[in-house]
Parts: C-alpha cells; sequence; structure tokens
C-alpha cells in the first residue's frame, strides 16, 4: 500500500535555502522567495502565488511530464546512481557475480545501442516461441505465469503479501488487472481526450504487431481482438474508487474453490508456472472480475489470447529492447497519454533502469557516499514530534468516543518508524546479470525480485524488510505491519548535503508531507479498518464510525469542486484518502512547527516569518508544473489529487494559514468555517 506522498519539497532546486541568518537579511538569496509571483493573491491562488515565478522561469523540458522540484530532485540522484553505475563499469577487475560487476555489466548492457538496435525483438524469440505453441487455455496459463515472472502482469494482478486479516501470515492475493491503458475510464469515457486516445492504442497495437512481425492485414486484425479482449476485461472491473475500501475487496477462498468457481481457469498451471506448490487458500479481491475472465478463457479463440499474451510481454520490455520498439512504446505511453514531446536520452533510461532492478545492489553505495551524517537521527527526532503532536490531537477530538480513542492511542503508539536504510540488505546472489543482452538482464532482474516474492509463501512475515531503497524518493505507510518507511535521500536538499535545511522547510515537507500525512494513512477512510496489529478489523464504535463518515463526505465534496484540467473535475471519491493524509499531515507538522525554537523566537529567514515560511515550504513540496495531458491521466487513473489541488485543498481548511496571510472571506480560497474540514 505504497503511497506517493512526495517529500520531494525538500530540496530546493534553484538556489540554497538560507539557514540562519540576520532578520534583515536579502530575501533574494532565499529560494521561497524567489519562487514568489506576487502579481497573485495569496489567498487566491496559494499554489501560484508561491510557484508562479519559478515556473514562468522554468518551462517544462521536452523529454519530462512535468517540471519542478520532483524533476530536480529525481535529475540529482539520476546523477548520483549515474556516477555509481559508471564507476562499477569501469572496475574491470572485479569479480564476475559481485555486486558491482552487476550494476556494471547491466547498466553496459543498456547503453550498447547499435547491438539493441541490431538485435531487434530477437532476445525474445524464446518468449515468441512459448506462446506460438500454446494449443489450450492450460498453455494460456502456463505462458501468463512465466510473463508474470519475467515481465508483466497479464490477465489479472498477482502478488503474495500479508494477509489482511492476519497480518503474521503471507498469502496468495488475486485481483482485477491485465489492462494496458491505465485504467478502465480509458476504455469507455466519452470525452474527446479518451476516444482520441483509444483510437491511437489501436494504431499503436497495429505498429506493435508489425515490430514483431506481422504482415499489415495480420496486425490489424490481431490490435481490433487486443482491443476487444481488453473492453472485456474492463468492462468486468471495478472502478478505482470501488476498490478502495480494503472489507469489501477481500474474499477468502479455498484453492479448490477457487478452481472450481472459474473452471475455464487452470489454476494449477498458473501455479505451477510461478513456482508455487501446494496453495491451501487465495485471496480474491473481485471475484466477479475472474467470473468474466472465465468466461472469455471459453468464449474467445486461442489465438486471441495469443495476440494478448505478445503485446503484452512486448509492451513490459519495450525499454529494454531497440529504438523502434522503445519509440512506438514512447509515443503513445508517454507521447499520446502523458504530453510529453521527446524520449529522454539514453543514459537516463538506463539509469532510471537500473535503479529500479538494482535498487538493492545501488543503495549499499549510495548510503556510503551520499546520505549526510545524522539522517536517522534528524528524521526520527520529526517523526517522533509528530506523533506526540498526533497523540494530542486524538486526546482532544471532540467527535471521537472515549474508547475508541483509547484503540486509536495505541495504534498510533504502535506505529514503527523506518528511516534512512535497512540495518539488513537482501541477498542478490541468484540474480544472473551479464553483458550480453539488455533485455535478458531486465528479466532476470524481474525474476529475481519474483522469486524473492514467492519464497515468502508459507514462511513468517518478515516485519524488517524495506519496499523502498534509500535511494527512493518517496515515503509509505504499510496498514499490515503499522509502519512508516522514509528512505534517506528524502533529507537532502541541495545546498545543504552535509548539513540540514531549517526546521520551517523540514518540519512542512518532512513532518507535514511525510511522517504526518503517512501516520494519517493509518486513520484515512482505508487505514482506518486496520488495527495496531496490521489486521483488518472494526476496532471503532458504530456511533464514531458514522461521524467519521460524515467528516469524509465533506472533503469529497470539497475535491469533487475542484477543476483540474479543461472540464474535468478532481475525483473526491478515489482521492479521499490522500486529502484527508494531506489534510492531516500539514495539520500536524504545522503543530510540531510550533514548538520548535525557530518559531518560538519567530525567527525570520529570508525575510519571511516562521508560519508563512512553514506554508511556503509545503507549497515547494509540490512546486509540480505539470502538462495537461499528465493531469488528465491523473485525474482518471490515479489516487493523488494533482499538485495544485494538494496546496490549496489542505490549505483552505486552516485558520493558521488564514491568519499567516490574512486571508480574507471574498479571496477564492476562502472557506467558511461550517465547511471547512477537520478530522485529526
Amino acid at each position: 500500500m505504497i503511497h506517493k506522498t512526495l517529500l520531494v519539497a525538500l530540496m530546493c532546486a534553484a538556489a540554497a535555502i538560507a539557514v540562519a541568518g540576520p532578520k534583515n537579511e536579502k530575501t533574494a538569496a532565499d529560494a521561497l522567495v524567489s519562487h514568489i509571483d506576487t502579481t497573485v493573491k495569496p489567498g487566491d491562488d496559494f499554489f501560484l502565488y508561491a510557484n508562479g515565478r519559478w515556473f514562468r522561469e522554468n518551462p517544462i523540458p521536452a523529454s519530462e511530464q512535468s517540471n519542478g522540484l520532483w524533476q530536480l530532485i529525481q535529475d540529482t540522484i539520476n546523477a548520483q546512481v549515474r556516477s555509481i553505475c559508471e564507476t562499477s563499469a569501469g572496475l574491470t577487475a572485479s569479480k564476475p557475480g559481485s555486486n558491482k560487476r552487476k550494476i556494471g555489466d547491466f547498466f553496459l548492457s543498456g547503453m550498447d545501442s547499435a547491438a539493441l538496435n541490431s538485435r531487434g525483438v530477437e532476445d525474445l524469440r524464446e518468449e515468441f516461441t512459448m506462446i506460438e505453441r500454446i494449443v489450450d487455455r492450460a498453455g494460456v496459463m502456463k505462458a501468463a505465469a512465466h510473463i508474470h515472472v519475467v515481465a508483466g502482469s497479464p490477465l489479472f494482478g498477482f502478488y503474495i503479501g500479508q494477509d489482511d486479516k492476519n497480518s503474521s501470515k503471507n498469502a496468495v492475493f488475486v485481483s482485477q488487472g491485465g489492462l494496458s491503458l491505465p485504467d478502465r475510464n480509458y476504455y469507455f469515457d466519452t470525452d474527446a481526450r479518451t476516444v482520441r486516445i483509444r483510437e491511437k492504442f489501436v494504431m499503436h497495437l497495429q505498429s506493435m504487431f508489425a515490430i514483431m512481425g506481422y504482415d499489415i492485414a495480420h496486425a490489424s486484425a490481431a490490435a481490433s481482438r487486443v482491443m476487444a479482449l481488453e473492453t472485456s476485461l474492463a468492462r468486468a472491473s471495478r472502478k478505482r474508487e470501488d476498490t478502495r475500501d480494503p472489507l469489501k475487496n477481500y474474499t477468502k477462498l479455498s484453492f479448490a474453490a477457487l478452481a472450481s468457481s472459474t473452471p475455464a481457469i487452470d489454476w494449477s498451471a498458473f501455479m505451477r508456472g510461478v513456482g508455487l506448490k501446494r496453495v491451501d487458500t487465495v485471496i480474491v479481491g473481485q471475484p466477479e472480475f475472474l467470473t468474466a475472465l472465465d468466461s472469455l478463457m471459453t468464449s474467445l479463440p486461442v489465438d486471441d489470447w495469443k495476440h494478448y499474451l505478445k503485446y503484452n510481454l512486448v509492451r513490459s520490455l519495450a525499454r529494454s529492447l531497440d529504438d523502434k520498439a522503445y519509440l512506438e512504446s514512447f509515443d503513445f505511453y508517454s507521447g499520446a497519454i502523458r504530453g510529453v514531446k521527446e524520449p529522454k536520452p539514453r543514459w537516463k533510461r538506463v539509469v532510471e533502469q537500473s535503479d529500479n532492478l538494482l535498487g538493492e545492489l545501488i543503495g549499499q553505495v549510495y548510503v556510503d557516499e551520499y546520505l549526510p551524517r545524522g539522517t536517522k537521527k534528524k528524521l526520527l527526532e520529526i517523526g517522533n514530534a509528530i506523533k506526540a503532536v498526533y497523540a494530542d490531537r486524538i486526546r482532544g477530538l471532540d467527535w471521537m468516543s472515549g474508547p475508541t480513542k483509547e484503540k486509536a492511542l495505541r495504534k498510533l503508539s504502535g506505529i514503527i518508524m523506518k528511516v534512512g536504510y535497512p540495518d539488513k540488505w537482501k541477498d542478490v546472489r541468484t540474480m544472473e546479470i551479464s553483458r550480453a543482452s539488455y533485455a535478458r538482464n531486465v528479466m532476470n532482474a524481474t525474476r529475481w525480485a519474483f522469486n524473492n516474492m514467492i519464497a515468502k509463501y508459507g514462511k513468517p512475515v518478515d516485519r524488517t524488510e524495506w519496499g523502498m531503497q534509500p535511494q527512493t524518493y518517496n515515503a509509505y505507510y504499510n496498514p499490515s505491519n503499522n509502519e512508516i518507511v522514509v528512505p534517506g535521500c528524502n533529507i537532502i536538499v541541495p545546498g545543504y548535503e552535509r548539513t540540514m535545511a531549517d526546521d520551517a522547510i523540514l518540519y512542512s515537507i518532512i513532518g507535514g508531507s511525510t511522517f504526518g500525512h503517512e501516520m494519517t494513512h493509518g486513520f484515512d477512510d482505508q487505514g482506518c479498518k486496520y488495527d495496531m496489529f496490521g489486521n483488518l478489523n472494526n476496532w471503532w464504535t458504530t456511533e464514531d464510525s458514522a461521524r467519521f463518515a460524515e467528516k469524509t463526505k465533506m472533503i469529497v465534496k470539497q475535491y469533487d469542486d475542484y477543476v483540474a484540467v479543461d472540464s474535468l473535475h478532481v475525483n473526491g471519491e478515489l482521492t479521499q484518502g490522500e486529502n484527508i493524509a494531506d489534510l492531516g499531515g500539514v495539520m500536524m507538522g504545522f503543530e510540531a512547527f510550533r514548538k520548535t525554537e525557530q518559531f518560538r523566537t519567530n525567527r525570520l529567514i529570508g525575510g519571511v516569518p516562521p508560519a508563512q515560511r512553514f506554508f511556503l515550504g509545503y507549497a515547494l513540496a509540490w512546486m509540480i508544473n505539470e502538462r495537461p495531458e499528465g493531469i488528465a491521466n491523473q485525474v482518471k487513473s490515479n489516487e493523488h489529487s494533482p499538485a495544485k489541488q494538494r496546496v490549496i485543498g489542505p490549505l483552505a481548511n486552516m485558520p493558521e494559514f488564514y491568519e499567516a496571510f490574512g486571508v480574507k472571506k471574498g479571496d477564492a480560497m476562502w472557506r467558511d468555517e461550517s465547511v471547512r474540514v477537520k478530522i485529526w
């Protein structure tokens, strides 16, 4: 249950943020001030007020979907990872199979464009042959299992994870999935933007089949069949907002019951293919989806499944193939859907792929060479400060009863905070990497990660395991572990690589956008259904649940009213969990910041008083200028609101923000007290 919290804001891209200075220091030296667009009134649009000048001076690069702190920080991390990759590649005497040899060989295999272009899609010949030999439904499931292991996720979602109702046990999960477009909405919505994307998708399918060697007529027919197949899968899929309730998306079946309820799906062939033996039970997210898939298995010819599986394989691996396959995939998924104008340079694509698949190896080097001293200590300081504030807020709630408060406080106190980097690294000795084939390296690294997941089945849950690398600019709350994980790179601010930024920045970003946000996920519309031990368990009284539901309706209504792009509104139901977390996070961050020396002494930095600096820091966290296509895609397929609404939405509910910037009735962001949302 990973939530893209983006603590990105920590980093100021353009200029170093001044830490301590005289009260009358020049504001031009301070990035928070230099980003301000004074033509915008803060009470009308604080997102543009805080960031507008930076947006004007820094247009979106042609190779990117957006520009802002996220992109700038990712570029910083990419440069660091590139250095690690190139240094590893230059170690000619490194032992074959060693960590650095794996990093170097993987990187060089991806950088050899001549070899990649000479082979085309030939590196997938073994898989193509396997698919061509399919003659029955068992063969479809066997091939689908192989693709799950090495590349993508055809037919449905599948993974091994903690049983939601018994968090100490690893279970098998199957859920709806198998779609190539970002969400089921793309198969049915009738707005002009989505209709164009569907038309381009069919043309993209035709081009991909031609790249695989189909003649024109065969490619056109295959494209139509795959589009029809996926539309049927989409029709059987629940809307994304209807998958938010973990109780309604939990159906535990014995393996025998699963097999008998969907007789046309050869589950035994699939389980053997992914390396599982003696599966006793399976947790199904959406049983009606599997019923529809079972029917399609019977009604559709085997050739349709062959086309579908081939495309799924090539789509998943396009970045590791020749330029023709990569550019075709880029033109559709990055160009048509997200509005990106040109591809990233090869080195950046290979670095990102290296970090994605070899992150466990790269992370060990990253910790030694790039994390500043004191990272863990500062992160824990802020996390504990937020935790203390949260406890006070729970005790003071006027809508929650005493018994529920007591359980909420126990859950809060039990939250585990993993910060910086893991104390134990995974053993990757069995991962096979060479310089011979980039695509096979990607498949081998994916296979290692998949097998590492499969090996958990039947074993106790390892609660020390991390789901992110220290160089991953993100964070998450895992309800089954009741834990928050904050990778170390989130502490770094350009210009402060060996020190720390001031507390207004750290408490708005790490305190508010990170720890406060993630802790609130433990009590949002999904997290509130898990107890302190990470089990799905209703620990609320009926009355408290009803009062909480009324408050969440208010935040759904608030965000439903926001227009994200064109006439497309934010989906308040889908985004409510993240919106609740944003609101709770910034409130907790500000309350914790009040207790710091910087706030208590009214210390000015860049000529800005502490309260204003905190809110500017929060807006800096979401300083993201995104293409309209990207915003539209996010609204249709993502549980996070666009960046602008992640700033103005929470702040419009905070009287502290109104006071800091003199927001008055009549300003666009003003909300009457009767509709301001306050939950935690």
